[in-house]
């Protein structure tokens, strides 16, 4: 009798947590929707009915493989997304100025590497208004794509992206070559069940530059058009 009632209670205490789980699950969902529905809502792909497929490189430091990645990018008429660091295009302008000159598309980065979620909207906006302002200054061109460094971001972020008039782009793929120094590892990332719409996150690195040709190659046979993100996205910018 004892052990059926232990038994009973704990069945009793398990539906309890389930419920009091659902119920977190669908507040957080609410959260989530609201926060999408008052500001920008971030892209992690585009669409996978098309053959569209773009590679995202992010550029804080590697300046020394950004001309051979371009390339690699000329040898197989490809373009892609640049999204720069602010405080990197303030050393670097002549780079940067090359990739705007081979028309590859750039993208802001915000100006310090900094967690954007933390951030308040107007140290948001500041982020990504000196990086556009430095960006426009050598270029002459205005940003409408912004990737928050590590992927993060907050309400604050996506309001103010919305404010801007900025689409927030994530990926769908990540090579994770910042960590793992190994081009076979960038390349099977890059390409394992690589499919229309995606996202392709890299850097400046010597094992990404190694893999590149191959991962463009793969791309090419396997009928994936590489393509800058506001194509594979269909934003006009």
């Amino acid at each position: 009798m004892k052990n059926r009632q232990r038994i009973l209670r704990g069945i009793c205490n398990c539906v309890i947590v389930m419920m009091l789980c659902t119920l977190v699950f669908f507040s957080l969902e609410d959260t989530v929707e609201l926060a999408s529905s008052e500001g920008a809502n971030p892209y992690y792909c585009g669409d996978i009915n098309d053959n569209k497929i773009s590679l995202m490189i992010n550029v804080y430091w590697g300046t020394e493989y950004i001309e051979p990645m371009l390339e690699v990018f000329e040898l197989y008429n490809v373009k892609a997304t640049f999204f720069v660091g602010g405080s990197w295009v303030r050393d670097n302008p002549s780079v940067l100025q090359k990739i705007f000159e081979a028309e590859h598309e750039i993208g802001n980065h915000g100006y310090l590497h900094k967690d954007h979620k933390t951030l308040s909207e107007s140290r948001n906006r500041e982020e990504i208004e000196i990086t556009q302002s430095q960006i426009y200054e050598l270029t002459g061109f205005n940003t409408r794509l912004f990737a928050p460094p590590s992927g993060s971001f907050g309400t604050s972020t996506l309001n103010v992206c919305k404010e801007l008039n900025y689409s927030v782009i994530m990926w769908s793929k990540d090579t994770i070559d910042w960590r793992d120094k190994d081009s076979s590892l960038v390349y099977t990332r890059a390409t394992k069940n690589a499919k229309g719409g995606d996202l392709v996150l890299m850097h400046p690195t010597e094992h990404t530059l190694k893999a590149l040709p191959d991962i463009l190659e793969y791309y090419k046979t396997n009928n994936l058009d590489a393509v800058t993100v506001s194509e594979n996205l269909k934003i006009s910018v």
